[in-house]
């Protein structure tokens, strides 16, 4: 990921916590703690700017970790946006990711084990899948310590972890976990007994010093063994419901070791949620982060630039190399080219007025630029070289609906009243894309709608991106800004999917077409001529 000079800014050391850090550690998502993730009330944004196919292919394989809604929460104060940058930059170096990854490995484990914990219907074999999940666990955590302070650490958010979690395993609550786990795993692994099989009789009885028939076994076919085997962990996939057989010879041999059977059973009661709050919150957060690295990681393998956005509250922004993410994703995976563009807004400028030839990019470019504000809002790296943004309260979009023939309204109605609903709910803060509206009406009326709508976002004084195809709205104020798609010079109907900023011409456009098909002025007045 680029940090462009204009957002470089200092990052903590890997020393100790300064003052501002000391506060305890929540998540790693919201410095002051885990939330409830409610939908936003204004979603059509998700889907207009094709986000939901961003979220859809970045959540694939991590349904277990339920990370869609942290994907459709936009943050909107700047610490906590700059918070999880930090977070972001520590986790794309390869030593930090590989050692949350691999705890991620052990809790996947640990869920396993619980998982199998359940499913089964034998107590005693419910029990020591328990047992097991809670060894798991207890190495899992302290690793995750040692290996975080191994690492070059510069967030404050994985430092703030790194100094929970030394809190957290010289806790009385984690050494009696740890204890009362070695103490139950080492009765069980005392546990002998011997199996006589006489005919249709089984008997199960304490180990008297017998000679183990196993060893002898292995022993007879030694010289068979090809190479040595590394021990067998337990899997929790493969847990298995035992035999009738396997469950009453399991059950004769708690009733001859009530003491080690009898801990086990208490150890299930006693540590029945062992699992820490903070550190299973963290198991599922961080899971945004790799997530969504993930998904990049082929962007940028394939030349694309990402960087961490400027986000501030001033509404001079700008982006370089910009690009559709959802599209980008698609267009790598099958080998396609990318295009990139820039804009920028600065002084009373606050809309972009886009135009141009259909099926030139402008629909994309408003996705684009919508996909910007959202995703910097949650805090991740953004497509572009260069990127400064103001941190929106709300994402609002006006993209083409079906008619729906239920409520009897026409395609102009629709676009007035969804019109009217953005201008309502939207402040000086918001962030408005609007394409291609009021295209079921005249040319005439088109503008005139369009000069009323663009007239009240101006008096909003909120940043916008406005497609449509009357040129005319596109000088309508200093506070508009022209961006036309280009077609080729040499080639018009070749569209270059650009956007440039100059001013709209349709007549341009066409006087380029007439030109290449031989039917301009000059070609004509030779052609009567002859």
């Amino acid at each position: 990921m680029r940090s462009p000079e204009s957002v470089q800014r200092p990052v903590p050391g890997d020393g100790p916590l300064g003052p501002a850090d000391t506060r305890p550690f929540r998540s790693i998502l919201f410095p002051g703690g885990s939330r409830a993730i409610r939908p936003p009330k204004d979603a059509d944004f998700i889907h207009d700017l094709n986000l939901d196919q961003v979220i859809d292919s970045v959540a694939a394989g991590r349904q277990e970790y339920r990370i869609r809604p942290f994907f459709t929460l936009p943050l909107h104060d700047v610490a906590t946006v700059t918070y999880r940058q930090e977070i972001f930059r520590d986790l794309s170096g390869r030593a930090v990711a590989g050692v949350v990854e691999l705890f991620e490995g052990e809790m996947r484990r640990v869920r396993s084990c619980l998982e199998a914990a359940r499913s089964v219907h034998h107590e005693l074999q419910r029990q020591w899948w328990f047992l097991e999940a809670g060894a798991v666990y207890c190495a899992a955590v302290p690793a995750l310590w040692r290996d975080l302070g191994g690492a070059t650490v510069r967030s404050r958010g994985l430092r703030l972890l790194r100094a929970y979690l030394s809190d957290y395993v010289a806790s009385s609550a984690f050494t009696d976990l740890r204890e009362d786990t070695d103490r139950v795993r080492e009765g069980l692994s005392r546990v002998r007994y011997t199996v006589h099989i006489k005919g249709a009789h089984v008997t199960v009885d304490h180990c008297h010093g017998e000679a183990d028939y196993g060893a002898e076994v292995l022993a007879t076919f030694e010289r068979f063994r090809q190479a040595e085997r590394a021990p067998r962990e337990a899997n929790p996939s493969r847990a298995g419901e035992m035999s009738h057989v396997e469950a009453r010879v399991l059950d004769l041999v708690a009733q001859l070791n009530p003491g080690a059977f009898g801990a086990l059973a208490r150890y299930g009661t006693e540590h029945r949620d062992f699992v820490d709050v903070v550190v299973g919150d963290f198991d599922r957060e961080v899971q945004f982060y790799l997530a969504y690295l993930d998904h990049v990681a082929p962007l940028e393998e394939a030349g694309l630039a990402l960087c961490y956005p400027l986000v501030g509250r001033s509404k001079a922004v700008e982006g370089r190399q910009v690009f559709d993410l959802a599209l980008a994703g698609r267009l790598v995976a099958e080998g396609g080219t990318v295009v990139c563009n820039d804009f920028q807004l600065v002084g009373p400028e606050r809309v972009v007025v886009v135009t141009g030839p259909n099926q030139g990019g402008k629909t994309t470019f408003a996705r684009t630029v919508g996909q910007l504000f959202h995703l910097a809002a949650l805090g991740c790296p953004v497509p572009g070289t260069c990127v400064r943004l103001a941190l929106p309260d709300r994402v609002l979009t006006h993209f083409a609906r079906k008619e729906n023939l239920s409520d009897l309204r026409g395609q102009l109605e629709d676009d007035l009243i969804r019109v009217h609903q953005m201008l309502e709910r939207a402040s000086s803060e918001s962030v408005l894309i609007l394409n291609e509206i009021f295209t079921s009406t005249t040319l005439e009326d088109a503008r005139l709608l369009g000069e009323r709508v663009l007239r009240r976002i101006i008096a909003l004084d909120c940043l916008a991106v406005y497609v449509t195809f009357v040129d005319e709205l596109s000088d309508l104020s200093p506070s508009t800004v022209s961006m036309v798609s280009a077609v080729r010079p040499e080639d018009p109907t070749e569209r270059t999917y650009r956007l440039e900023r100059r001013r709209a011409d349709g007549l341009a456009y066409a006087a380029a077409l007439a030109q290449k098909y031989g039917l301009g002025y000059e070609a004509l007045r030779a052609r009567v001529a002859r």
